[in-house]
């Protein structure tokens, strides 16, 4: 802990997931301190933040014993092995999603985190969208009825192939599924649990000579009384608004288009501390159609504000109180989901059902 007693934080690596959401969240939070940042061959991190140190390793990292928590926003198939090594030198972590490539390496972690009573969580930010929130709150009220349908949607128009680790054939955890995929099931888990059943297609349809990642995706989660969410990204999907959210009940319905404002928020150096953070115009709020109580109600439900922030402030709270059951995303949540994922692979590939 530092001289005013916030956690400190180190974070391995400064590329755009560290430079957009990560460091700017970590120095709004009034418990955490940004101490340090990774970087092997710049010291660009210091021109935004002069008080940081700069390592040139993860071991320098690891091995300093100021740091409390190690955020890993480092390309997907390093998630794991930095992980593992930062809590076996007795740190906290958090790392960017996904948690790991397999279940089983995710299991691993949240082995260790019980065994060592250390913090590790997965950056898991879209539970606090805005939309995301309003979404759970209708459902928690009740305000459609018993629901029947979940349809969430990521979408992006990209016809062509984006520089960077994500889009290489050969990248360890590249592509949509682990991509936006990790935030889409993560949301449907944590409002309905791990599924009965599952059933994907997952393609190709760029069909790109550059690279043959995962571009599309349809998710199917079954549960009980027949409800199914429905989870759905494209990268061509030209059509604006986007849709982002449409739920079907007995009562009535929701629909919910365009994505929460905070990453453009972020982007344009809009922070947690400003008024207009996390919060959406009115003309991008969702609509309702139900009857609540015998009245029939139509019209538009005000997108409560998104908080980002939330997901940092929890994680510093659990290291200060030493408790992980205070976490709002547990490792255990993250092999959920990378399991989720695994099994819709294998559907697609078998083209079946997979029952849990």
């Amino acid at each position: 802990m530092s001289g005013t007693n916030k956690v400190n934080v180190g974070v391995v690596g400064f590329g755009m997931s560290a430079r957009v959401f990560h460091c700017p969240l970590i120095s709004s939070s009034p418990y955490l301190h940004l101490s340090a940042v990774v970087e092997r061959n710049s010291d660009k991190s210091k021109d935004v933040y002069p008080w940081i140190n700069v390592f040139k390793s993860t071991d320098e990292l690891f091995a300093s014993a100021d740091i409390d928590l190690v955020v890993i926003t480092t390309p997907n198939g390093s998630h794991y092995p930095l992980a593992l090594q930062a809590m076996k030198q007795g740190k906290n972590v958090v790392v960017e999603k996904p948690f790991t490539i397999t279940s089983e390496e995710a299991n691993e972690l949240a082995k260790v985190s019980k065994e060592t009573g250390l913090i590790c969580s997965v950056y898991q930010n879209r539970r606090w969208d805005g939309d995301f929130l309003t979404v759970k709150k209708l459902i928690k009220g009740n305000q459609l009825g018993r629901l029947v349908e979940f349809e969430s949607h990521f979408d992006r128009f990209r016809n062509f192939v984006k520089a960077g680790w994500r889009e290489q054939s050969d990248a360890p955890g590249s592509g949509m599924l682990y991509d936006l995929g990790a935030h889409l099931i993560d949301q449907a888990l944590h409002l309905f649990g791990m599924p009965k059943t599952i059933y994907a297609t997952i393609s190709n349809q760029r069909q790109l000579k550059e690279t043959d990642i995962i571009d599309d995706f349809t998710i199917i989660l079954g549960y009980d009384n027949a409800f199914k969410a429905v989870l759905r990204s494209s990268m061509l999907a030209r059509q604006t608004p986007v849709l982002r959210f449409s739920l079907r009940g007995m009562d009535g319905s929701y629909i919910k288009h365009h994505l929460d404002v905070q990453e453009d928020q972020l982007k344009a150096g809009i922070v947690p501390s400003d008024s207009v953070y996390g919060v959406e115009a009115a003309d991008r709020y969702g609509i309702i159609n139900t009857d609540i109580n015998g009245v029939h109600i139509v019209g538009e439900v005000e997108t409560q504000k998104g908080e980002y922030l939330s997901f940092y402030n929890n994680v510093a709270e659990a290291i200060i109180k030493k408790d992980r059951e205070h976490l709002s995303v547990k490792p255990e949540d993250g092999a959920n989901c990378i399991r989720v994922i695994e099994l819709a692979k294998q559907s697609s590939d078998e083209g079946r059902v997979i029952t849990l």
